[in-house]
């Protein structure tokens, strides 16, 4: 039984960060149909931002409290994100909007290896350590521990996913992007800016992937140019999982996936003598993938954007 809790609680953490991370695919996805596989890579920018303001800020200011760096490093990390997303959306997405679906995923794949590369090129390729900057005491619960870190994490995405919801659900920029989802032309026909609806998809789902990739480096202590790729993937995963196009897909895809990759490594690992253990961890991602696609391709929840004419 501390056992299985405790699975449980590493696999509520991991699917948090998938879950933030699949709501950037969705609610692209949703509103303009495209899958922005370059949003892994926003993730593994911001957590080298965040690094790289921790390690200068803890030489100009020593005596500044971690909780301290880590906010202002997680609010400066979500504002290089956005604008790198908004860059992004204008320079490639956008002049490829009306072109052949091939086009811009081609495009996606591209600017992903643009932005590992660039990364690589200034943050150099070796893994970099990031700093432990909450308390490390753990805390018992039942009779699993959970850090500090992961308290934090969970706090944090929980907060992040209700404000999330009522900007969508409850604000005009939540009605616009609800309205454009449906029928972007019918929008604009009605006073609403379909650009800069697109826009500030695109500049949430940076700040999403920021805080995600902060959590990611929080959680595992390490940094470097590659980190984006396999969590962007498994949150796409998560995305289609749910249904992709879906907000409450998104989460729930998230943290089932989290759990089935936890709780798959915990229990299947000494079944099989070590051979399904926590270094084969990703392959239930696609395992589950798999299955989705096989038994229910539109996801758990159903898509739920509108064809368009």
């Amino acid at each position: 039984m501390d056992i299985l809790l405790q699975q449980i609680i590493n696999g509520l953490v991991l699917g948090s960060m998938y879950a933030l991370v699949a709501l950037g695919y969705t609610m692209v996805y949703g509103i303009i149909g495209l899958i922005n596989f370059a949003h892994g890579d926003v993730l593994m920018v911001g957590a080298l931002t965040s690094w790289t303001i921790i390690m200068q800020a803890r030489d100009a200011m020593p005596g500044l409290p971690g909780w301290m760096l880590l906010i202002v490093s997680a609010l400066i990390a979500m504002v290089v994100c956005a604008v790198l997303n908004f860059t992004i959306e204008k320079l490639a997405y956008r002049p490829l909007r009306n072109s052949p679906r091939l086009a811009p995923l081609i495009t996606a794949i591209g600017m992903s290896i643009l932005l590992q590369t660039l990364a690589m090129i200034i943050w150099k390729p070796n893994p970099k350590s990031y700093p432990t900057l909450l308390s490390q005491e753990p805390i018992h619960l039942g009779g699993a521990v959970i850090s500090p870190t992961q308290v934090t994490i969970l706090a944090t995405t929980a907060v992040v996913l209700s404000l999330l919801m009522y900007i969508v659900n409850k604000t005009n920029l939540g009605r616009a992007m609800r309205a454009t989802a449906e029928n972007p032309k019918v929008a604009g026909l009605m006073g609403i800016k379909p650009d800069v609806v697109i826009s500030a998809t695109f500049i949430i789902g940076a700040m999403l992937a920021a805080i995600a990739g902060i959590m990611r480096a929080s959680n595992y202590g390490t940094v470097q140019h590659a980190m984006g790729f396999m969590p962007g993937l498994k949150a796409f995963v998560a995305a289609v999982m749910g249904g992709i196009g879906n907000l409450a897909g998104a989460v729930i895809g998230g943290i089932a996936l989290g759990l089935i990759e936890a709780l798959g490594a915990g229990y299947l690992g000494p079944l099989t003598g070590g051979f399904l253990g926590s270094q084969y961890a990703d392959i239930f991602a696609f395992i589950v993938l798999a299955l989705v696609l096989t038994l229910r391709p539109s996801g758990l929840l159903g898509e739920r954007v509108a064809d368009r004419a």
